[in-house]
């Protein structure tokens, strides 16, 4: 990973630098590719025509809604079924500023930016275009995914013809980056500082610490939107409970798993005895794999236990797992559909990572890839339940540095797709959902805001009461 600004000019873009090497030659599976040629229309048709009770009016409201501060995400959702064989896609999260472009196969031989292109051109830039800005350049920022950001700043460049600065952004260190009067400066090397007018972010450890909530900079997306459920899974959960609420009578849904939030960590092995002591737990504010615990043994809650936390708060849901121990929840007991059992007969579990894009048209999905789990499926269920039930692939090797376990990457290639056993039904599913989790966490997101545009404060301690969480919080 880098540690300098960089002055990305345009005409740069070098694929070999922006993707993973599995991904460069790859194939787009053809039932994908006729997926993504999919309009609103033909997705509203078939779902319908398969979830008879859905309004397809209400559902081409909500593709087409027009996001007002959560422009871009992706959501990691697992394929399960019950005993009687009911399958759903079931969102575990919701990311603000996610990966995803660098694993995507072309959708053309001519595809060379690939998704980078089409979410700056279709995304990021008409957001731009409704903003009143301030003078100054354009930025990428970040703090890991050197090869994504990187893509974006050089794509960005080479579309705008102007050059773009990529700026590191790390928790904990030298900050080079600053606001006066609400807009974002960057301090170059020889100390002179340039204004920003929009930056897109992709700034995922505790962005609210270094990244005010609101300001005349136009951010995509804003720390508004990670607190408002981007990077905060307590809030998220709020925000999808309050969506339900207004989607339900439309025969729309966010499907979870059963969710206890505000936890205190004295509460957490009442709530895992609940679930049958199967359980998931989770530090809200953490990501890429991090502060996710999986318990299905006294061992691992001891060891959950045992642990200081930066945080006061927690959430704990139902386990998904075999389906002879799996969590029973009060919907009932799901259990991993997980891949097309291999040579060997194994099969394991795999989740699907959705990212969208806000457009003037609407939602778009931008690009898919999938994850599996170190170790197969068993009947029996495991003493180290994180290396059958986890498949995040980002390995962190210190305070601001990662890398990626990219032999459990699962492409939407002519080779991969094919062992995920998945069909277009479920990838429109899967779309479907995503979108509606952004569009609950941009309202969540909207009702953090006064009339005058400043953060509510009040409101948000009401909803998340974690002090750890209010004192880093940037306004």
């Amino acid at each position: 990973m880098k540690n300098k600004i960089e002055l990305i000019t345009p005409n740069n873009f070098e694929q070999e630098d922006h993707f993973y090497p599995k991904a460069l030659n790859s194939q787009l599976h053809a039932m994908v590719s006729h997926f993504f040629n999919l309009d609103h229309e033909r997705i509203i048709n078939r779902y319908s025509h398969l979830n008879p009770k859905v309004s397809k009016d209400k559902l081409k409201e909500v593709l087409t809604y027009q996001s007002k501060h959560f422009f871009w995400g992706g959501s990691d959702l697992f394929y399960v079924t019950t005993e009687t064989g009911n399958r759903k896609m079931v969102i575990l999260e919701t990311n603000s500023c996610p990966s995803g472009q660098k694993s995507m196969p072309p959708r053309s031989d001519s595809d060379e930016h690939r998704g980078y292109k089409y979410l700056l051109e279709n995304s990021f830039l008409p957001a731009l275009r409704k903003k009143r800005l301030p003078k100054g350049h354009l930025a990428v920022i970040y703090d890991k995914n050197y090869i994504e950001t990187s893509g974006y700043a050089q794509t960005l460049a080479d579309i705008t013809g102007e050059e773009v600065y990529l700026v590191p952004h790390f928790d904990g260190e030298k900050q080079i980056i600053t606001f006066e009067n609400g807009v974002m400066m960057i301090e170059l090397e020889n100390q002179n500082k340039i204004p920003i007018r929009a930056a897109l972010r992709y700034v995922t450890q505790k962005p609210w610490n270094r990244i005010p909530v609101t300001s005349k900079t136009f951010i995509y997306n804003s720390t508004l939107v990670c607190l408002a459920g981007g990077r905060n899974k307590l809030l998220a959960n709020k925000a999808y409970e309050v969506y339900n609420s207004e989607i339900m009578n439309f025969g729309l849904k966010i499907n979870t798993p059963e969710t206890i939030k505000d936890v205190s960590k004295l509460e957490v092995p009442l709530w895992v005895k609940k679930f049958g002591g199967k359980a998931v737990i989770k530090i809200p504010y953490s990501n890429a794999g991090q502060g996710v615990f999986t318990i299905t043994n006294e061992k691992e809650l001891e060891n959950f236990m045992a642990i200081d936390y930066p945080y006061d708060q927690f959430i704990v849901q139902s386990l998904i797992g075999h389906y002879e121990w799996s969590s029973t929840s009060e919907q009932g007991r799901f259990y991993h559909i997980g891949t097309v059992p291999n040579k060997k007969g194994n099969i394991y579990i795999a989740d699907l990572r959705v990212m969208v894009y806000s457009s003037p048209e609407g939602f778009f999905p931008c690009a898919i890839y999938a994850r599996k789990a170190r170790k197969p499926l068993q009947s029996v269920c495991p003493q180290d339940s994180w290396d059958v039930l986890g498949t995040n692939l980002s390995i962190k090797i210190s305070e601001n540095e990662w890398s990626s376990d990219q032999s459990r990457l699962m492409l939407m290639d002519r080779k991969d797709f094919n062992a995920l056993g998945l069909g277009t039904d479920d990838l429109i599913e899967a779309y479907i959902q995503t979108v509606l989790t952004i569009v609950a966490i941009d309202k969540m997101a909207q009702n953090l805001l006064s009339a005058k545009g400043t953060f509510r404060l009040k409101l948000f301690k009401s909803l998340d009461n974690d002090e750890s969480l209010l004192k880093e919080i940037m306004i």
